[in-house]
């Protein structure tokens, strides 16, 4: 009998954000990237700019349109004080990337998460694209610290 040992498999992993989306494009997107969770890493995820993406709503609408699962993740999340500066321009992005990653790694998420939560997963925020966005930088530390086992997605 042959058994597959998921611990030395590659973990497929997407990032969404859902600003500049309709509710069909987001959704479209992770049913065909045929996620199974999304892993929420936004600090504010309740407000009413998020929309469709609101935490109260998406729970239901994964469920529903997607067969999938919602995890709130904070532990990946910025702090406020750090998103605020940045957005505020009182920091470049070089010194975000900078601090997000050294935020994170003193919180020791590599250890505290398990990798099997990421299998089939997306990191959702609000940004548009991943270029300037802490859902790449997240998944490219963890990726790192857990010796490249993730294939990663940006889904647009």
């Amino acid at each position: 009998m042959f058994i597959m040992k998921r611990e030395n498999s590659a973990v497929r992993v997407a990032t969404i954000g859902f600003a500049g989306k309709s509710a069909q494009s987001f959704f479209d997107l992770l049913k065909g990237a045929q996620v199974r969770t999304v892993l929420d890493i936004r600090l504010n995820n309740t407000s009413q700019l998020a929309g469709f993406a609101k935490k109260q709503d998406l729970p239901y609408f994964l469920d529903k349109l997607c067969n999938a699962a919602y995890v709130e993740m904070p532990e990946l999340a910025p702090e406020p004080d750090l998103l605020k500066r940045y957005q505020g321009k009182e920091l470049a992005w070089d010194d975000f990337t900078a601090e997000y990653i050294e935020l994170i790694a003193k919180r020791r998420v590599e250890s505290k998460l398990d990798v099997d939560l990421f299998r089939s997963a997306c990191l959702l925020c609000s940004e548009h694209l991943p270029h300037h966005c802490h859902r790449r930088l997240a998944v490219e530390y963890l990726n790192s610290q857990w010796n490249s086992r993730m294939t990663i997605n940006h889904l647009s």
